[in-house]
Formats: structure tokens, C-alpha cells, sequence
């Protein structure tokens, strides 16, 4: 039997919950794709965050013990952390994960801390509008996507009003469904087609 893949979660003080919900379910449950992973909650310490919606996470794991090796994806939500220049010892682990070839998937604000580490300097990418990246100082505005969601080899990005763009295009990077199933997953929890669960569920 295969042994299940890990998706390694950072979580901090007002981890923005929301944003990567879609994402954490459809890779822990497997109910679309057929495929469940393990998922790892990474913390600096092991000492309890609080979400931006209030829920209490104790970590799983501390950052220093994360091998990108072991495991098959990086996930940063937002949070105050990266708009108050914190949060620099997970963005250097994304760069780690990046350059080990695993990919990461940033949303909203850790788009701003992977800027600010010069990881969106040559990869295209997207957040929530241009300027929130260029007031980072970084040198990747050449790079900047307008869209929903971008992939550019292993990075995935996305900006604050689309955690189901994020979360259809980190499974399709992953591999995990195909287009017309990927279609019909947005068209259910983005666009509320009715005519596109038979696909999804199919």
C-alpha cells in the first residue's frame, strides 16, 4: 500500500483560517480525488495560536524539525504577521521546500513574506493587488499576475477573496484530479452551479 502523502500546514498567531479551508479538507479527506494526505500542523514552538476565527491549533510540529523531504507540500495562509514584517523562519522554509523541488502553496499576507524573502522575485505569482506586494520592496513586479490563483512550477499563489482558486489550483499542481473535475469543483464552491456536481461527485 502507498504510504500517504504530507502537507505541512504553518500556523501562527491569526492564521487566517479560512483562506486555505477548501484546500486542508479536499487534501485530508480525499473525497473528489480518491487520495488522502496527511496534514501536519508546523509551528516556531509547539505552544497554542489562535486562528484569525478564534480556534485554538496546537501544533504538531516545531519549523526546525520540517525536512522538506518528508514531505510533499507547503501551506501559508495570511495572517497580521506578514503585514507587521514577521514570520521570516517560515518564509526561509518555503524557500527551502522551493529549492528541494516540494511544492508550496501561498495565500493572501504570506505572499507578502515570501516577497519580502525574495522568493516571487522570479516566479510568477499573484496576492491580493500589485501594490500590496510592491510596498514589500520587492524586486518581482515584472512577475505579477492579475488572476485568481497562478502556478509557476512549484508555486502556488493566490489572494484573500479566492481560497477556492487556491485550493483548485494547488490540486491541480498536485495532480490530484483532473481539468473537468477541477471544473466542476469551482463551478460548486465558487460559482454555486448546480449543474456541475454530477461531474464532481462522478
Amino acid at each position: 500500500m502507498l504510504s500517504m502523502k504530507t502537507a505541512y500546514v504553518g500556523v501562527y498567531e491569526t492564521w487566517a483560517d479560512w483562506e486555505i479551508g477548501y484546500l486542508l479538507v479536499e487534501l485530508r479527506t480525499g473525497r473528489f480525488t480518491g487520495e488522502q494526505w496527511n496534514v501536519v500542523t508546523v509551528g516556531e514552538t509547539t505552544d497554542p495560536v489562535t486562528t484569525m476565527g478564534g480556534l485554538r491549533i496546537v501544533p504538531d510540529m516545531v519549523l526546525a524539525d520540517v525536512e522538506p523531504e518528508d514531505g510533499d507540500l507547503f501551506v501559508l495562509a495570511g495572517s497580521a504577521q506578514w503585514d507587521e514584517g514577521g514570520g521570516e523562519a517560515f518564509a526561509k522554509t518555503a524557500q527551502r521546500f522551493l529549492e528541494a523541488g516540494v511544492p508550496v502553496a501561498a495565500i493572501c499576507g504570506a505572499t507578502a513574506g515570501l516577497a519580502r524573502a525574495g522568493v516571487l522575485d522570479d516566479r510568477r505569482h499573484t496576492s491580493a493587488v500589485k501594490e500590496y506586494l510592491l510596498a514589500t520592496g520587492y524586486q518581482g513586479g515584472d512577475n505579477y499576475v492579475d488572476e485568481r490563483a497562478v502556478v509557476d512550477g512549484d508555486l502556488i499563489t493566490a489572494g484573500p477573496d479566492s481560497p477556492v482558486q487556491f485550493a483548485r489550483a494547488a490540486m491541480q499542481r498536485l495532480g490530484l484530479a483532473s481539468d473537468e473535475k477541477l471544473d466542476a469543483y469551482e463551478g460548486v464552491f465558487h460559482r454555486a452551479d448546480p449543474s456541475a456536481y454530477p461531474a464532481l461527485v462522478g
